[in-house]
């Protein structure tokens, strides 16, 4: 083990790169341009994504973190989190809860390009004490989330036959690095993980993510059921590529930080697998509303 440790360190950042770009890469090949469009002319759809995004979202982590005696470094995730939504995952979760696929496309790209952009230019006004340099966390988001996600787009969009069969494999790797880098926080950082029971990290990324989800989705201002599950499934979950690039930025990183951003991306997934079933049952009631 002691020869191990020093490797997987080593391999971390490595491993983190890849399985930020890989994904993102993905997302950016699924993306379907016209769709994206379609949504940019629904006014009322990019209202609801900007407020409950980048007021609704952060709002309800400075509650918790007022709610919850966490410590400092608990805080800064909340925080980080609070203004990245929408997991790199989603679709497979809409996929699962039976929600438009076509909207969810659009939503992804959507989210991403306002948390790179407002994610460098908030988090220096959200958390006090913590020296994050804007333009340290702004390249990796664009070098990293953004750049390939474009690169998908474009790719899709104007050389469709290159998307096709470079899909599968750009895929593979996304899946293959998420895999192992869970493997990976697992062993460098499994001892930390279950140093933080009785410190109200686990109840706060919980409580976060479940009130964001019953929040998009009961209150939907008339989106359909297919819509709301996926505005619900999106806003519940978080950007967790982009938070570890926020996180990695700070100079002399608080362990305790990556941990708790280890614990979110474990336990979101695991979240978001309840909360597609659920939204799943709804989708037949409704199916089932509209036939009678």
């Amino acid at each position: 083990m002691n020869e191990i440790m020093p490797f997987l360190e080593a391999t971390f950042g490595l491993l983190v790169l890849i399985f930020t770009v890989s994904n993102l890469g993905t997302m950016g090949l699924q993306v379907d341009v016209e769709g994206v469009s379609r949504a940019l002319k629904n006014k009322r759809a990019l209202l609801l994504i900007f407020v409950w995004g980048w007021i609704i979202g952060p709002a309800l982590g400075y509650l918790i973190i007022w709610i919850l005696p966490l410590d400092e470094p608990y805080k800064v995730v909340v925080l980080l989190c609070s203004i990245a939504p929408v997991a790199p995952f989603l679709q497979q979760m809409v996929s699962k809860a039976r929600g438009n696929m076509a909207f969810a496309g659009a939503l992804i790209p959507l989210v991403t390009v306002g948390t790179v952009l407002l994610m460098p230019i908030m988090v220096p006004i959200m958390i006090k004490g913590v020296e994050i340099n804007t333009w340290s966390l702004a390249k990796p988001l664009l070098l990293t989330i953004l750049l390939p996600l474009i690169i998908g787009v474009v790719t899709r969009h104007y050389v469709d036959t290159v998307a096709t069969w470079s899909f599968p494999l750009i895929k593979l790797i996304a899946k293959l690095s998420t895999l192992l880098l869970i493997i990976w926080c697992l062993v460098l950082y499994g001892s930390s993980i279950l140093d933080t029971a009785g410190s109200f990290a686990l109840l706060a990324m919980t409580l976060y993510m479940v009130g964001m989800a019953m929040i998009t989705y009961y209150f939907g201002f008339g989106l359909k059921q297919a819509h709301r599950s996926v505005m619900a499934l999106g806003m519940g979950t978080r950007n967790i590529a982009a938070v570890l690039a926020a996180a990695l930025s700070i100079p002399n990183v608080d362990e305790r930080i990556l941990t708790m951003t280890v614990m979110w991306t474990l336990w979101s997934f695991v979240l978001a697998t309840i909360g597609a079933r659920i939204f799943a049952k709804q989708a037949v009631k409704a199916d089932d509303s509209v036939s009678a």
